[in-house]
């Protein structure tokens, strides 16, 4: 059916362009590209041997707006998927621009010195893709991304107005590190460090890092410890469900991790800023990513479940009502499926999904949107089909509000 360039080789990247290549029907020539052309090839011949697909690979750097589209128009992509670093989001973006390609991303940009990300960014591109007839899907993992589906899913389905919103992700997984991240460490590290912040009566609130925190039972995993964090998907949501008094996001971290975590921020490791050394300037976050375990090599013997949804209050013909919708990912499966990890997986395959459903035309909009802005019918149904089953329960007690 068409053409899809993947631009990134980590371990979403990879998962994306396992299940591309295992929905060839869809995706009839796919290339992955990279700065390390290494992995991409690598990635490539795990495919040739696990789906008997063959993939094109190819180096690039997406910083480089002209390098960009150079490989665009040497391939001729119906669609980018943009897998790599948030920094490069306007990059490709004005790459995509100018070649008038279709343009997909998993989150939303950050500028590269200052621990901040917001959609203004990219939100500004609307008119400017409108007029070039080409669409930009925003945030099409799974938080952002599913979370938002889910939303979108209960606002039609199950409320006349929604009030309560609380995400909640949980990793129980075990990858038998002392200390990793379980995606880019670069990027989870200044999103957890930064300020907490959380939509409430019609304004943020600002609270320190990791302040509030309370245990949350997950689904087939039990209570885990969970902190209040800011996460990008709240920004569009509260804009697009405007009867929301409340939004929150919820992450888990075990003591492990955050004593880590507090001793790397004491040290100064998890700074920003360049130090001189030796002759030359580092940032200390960018090496200390250097010597911390690469996400894409925790999958192999990492064991346990990873559980993400949205529990939400409202109402309903008059009454109140409760709505929890899910999903539970296991790590040993998603393996054997892709070679890949769970948080990988749960960010992967919503990205093809959300391509998936551009090439069909099922999303298909001129303009720059998020993804509660798309009917979220046809995504719940190929996140039943593409091995992210959902469940969901009507009216039983929020364990976010035990």
């Amino acid at each position: 059916m068409a053409k899809v360039l993947i631009i990134g080789a980590g371990g979403v990247g990879s998962v994306v362009a396992h299940k591309c290549a295992m929905n060839s029907d869809v995706f009839t020539d796919i290339m992955l590209a990279s700065r390390t052309v290494s992995k991409c090839d690598k990635i490539a011949a795990e495919i040739r041997e696990m789906h008997g697909v063959e993939i094109k690979t190819a180096k690039v750097d997406a910083d480089v707006v002209a390098e960009m589209v150079m490989l665009i128009k040497q391939f001729q992509p119906v669609l980018v998927i943009n897998v790599a670093l948030p920094y490069q989001d306007l990059p490709i973006m004005d790459a995509c621009l100018e070649t008038r390609v279709h343009y997909l991303d998993t989150a939303n940009y950050e500028p590269k010195d200052v621990a901040k990300f917001e959609y203004s960014w990219q939100w500004a591109y609307q008119e400017r893709f409108k007029e070039a007839g080409i669409m930009a899907l925003l945030g099409c993992g799974f938080d952002p991304g599913a979370t938002q589906v889910f939303t979108a899913y209960a606002a039609k389905h199950q409320f006349d107005e929604m009030h309560y919103l609380d995400i909640i992700d949980c990793n129980a997984g075990n990858h038998g590190k002392a200390f990793a991240t379980n995606f880019n460490p670069e990027i989870n590290i200044r999103e957890i460090t930064q300020p907490g912040r959380y939509w409430e009566n019609g304004e943020w609130v600002e609270i320190p890092a990791m302040s509030i925190h309370k245990p949350i039972s997950y689904p087939a995993i039990g209570p885990k410890e969970s902190y209040v964090l800011y996460h990008e998907e709240l920004e569009s949501l509260v804009k697009n469900f405007p009867t929301l008094k409340r939004a929150r996001f919820w992450m888990t971290f075990g003591q492990a991790y955050i004593t880590h975590l507090q001793v790397l921020e004491n040290v100064g490791m998890t700074s920003i800023k360049p130090i001189p050394f030796q002759g030359m300037d580092i940032v200390p976050l960018e090496f200390l990513k250097a010597v911390l375990p690469a996400p894409d090599t925790l999958g192999e013997n990492y064991t346990g479940q990873t559980s993400i949804g949205c529990q939400i209050r409202g109402v309903k013909d008059g009454q109140e009502k409760t709505y929890f919708i899910w999903n539970n990912c296991d790590h040993a499966e998603t393996y054997k499926e892709v070679r890949g990890q769970a948080v990988s997986y749960t960010t992967g395959v919503p990205a093809m999904i959300g391509a998936l459903l551009m090439l069909k035309g099922t999303w298909m909009k001129p303009g720059v949107w998020n993804c509660e802005e798309m009917d979220p019918d046809p995504f719940i149904e190929q996140m039943n089909q593409q091995g992210l089953p959902v469940q969901d329960q009507v009216n039983q007690t929020l364990s976010v509000e035990e």
